[in-house]
């Protein structure tokens, strides 16, 4: 018996190892190779330089004449600069609907409020070219003319879902008798909803607001379907210049959306943790 549980740990521990290695040996080597001098072959190391990363701001390297650099430094960040505002929009909104309906649906009994919570979850279990092929034939025959306005909308669609369920877990979790005890001291329901039970929600509001942000920055299949002829998020930029090979600047341009990942992350345990 203690052999085989000797075994069975050792087996556990070599399968997370295994399994943490198959995860992030990538990003490492992503990271690796965003260095790499050689503009051809990233698989062979030729000395180190920060030329890709100059070379995404658009700034003169020794590679700017090559036919590997970024063609347009002003597209890129237009790219980014549209990405950020329909993260920012996205996340207000989902935020507001999730967490209201979190709420509503946690707190009231009405008809269809099964139907309702079914319905917060589909989203996130449709596939993403078919949620992307809906709401572009929905767009079209509403005579909505795709841009920003119809990505904010199509991603508010399943972002308020994953806000909802962030909500709803630290809702299940919170312990009533503060409200009560707060009623009984002569609060009404604002006070109470405001200085009680928002701020024992809000690690989840914050939880939820920073995981839409984060989704909205990287989406690329239901975007690519509303996004129209003339606005270009990241996501589609890079997966333009992926259509033309793999070039070093992209290398530059994942690690620098990994480090704003991981910044974005790091604020959240941050402020979750100030909320305790």
């Amino acid at each position: 018996m203690k052999i085989a549980r000797t075994l069975f740990n050792g087996g556990l521990a070599l399968y997370t190892m295994l399994f943490f290695a198959f995860i992030y040996i990538p990003l490492v080597l992503i990271a690796v190779y965003s260095f790499n001098a050689n503009p051809v072959n990233m698989m062979s190391w030729s000395g180190f330089t920060t030329d890709w990363y100059a070379q995404v701001f658009g700034f003169k390297t020794a590679v700017s004449e090559s036919a590997l650099y970024i063609e347009s430094t002003d597209q890129l960040l237009a790219a980014v600069f549209n990405s950020l505002k329909i993260a920012v929009s996205t996340t207000v909104i989902s935020t507001v609907l999730g967490t209201a309906m979190a709420i509503a649906l946690h707190r009231f009994n009405f008809l269809g409020k099964r139907f309702y919570q079914v319905a917060m979850f589909m989203p996130m279990l449709m596939p993403d070219i078919v949620l992307g092929i809906a709401l572009l034939i929905f767009f079209v025959s509403a005579g909505i003319q795709l841009g920003l306005m119809t990505i904010i909308i199509g991603q508010c669609t399943f972002l308020t879902s994953y806000v909802f369920i962030v909500v709803a877990a630290r809702l299940s979790g919170m312990d009533r008798t503060l409200e009560n005890a707060s009623a009984d001291l002569g609060a009404n329901e604002w006070m109470t909803f405001r200085r009680v039970v928002l701020p024992q929600l809000m690690p989840g509001i914050l939880g939820g607001a920073l995981l839409a942000f984060i989704i909205s920055m990287d989406d690329l299949v239901i975007t690519y379907f509303i996004a129209g002829v003339d606005v270009t998020t990241l996501p589609m930029f890079i997966f333009a210049m992926l259509r033309r090979g793999i070039k070093p600047e992209i290398n530059a341009i994942a690690v620098m959306m990994l480090t704003f990942s991981f910044l974005v992350a790091s604020l959240g345990l941050y402020l979750r943790s100030r909320q305790k």
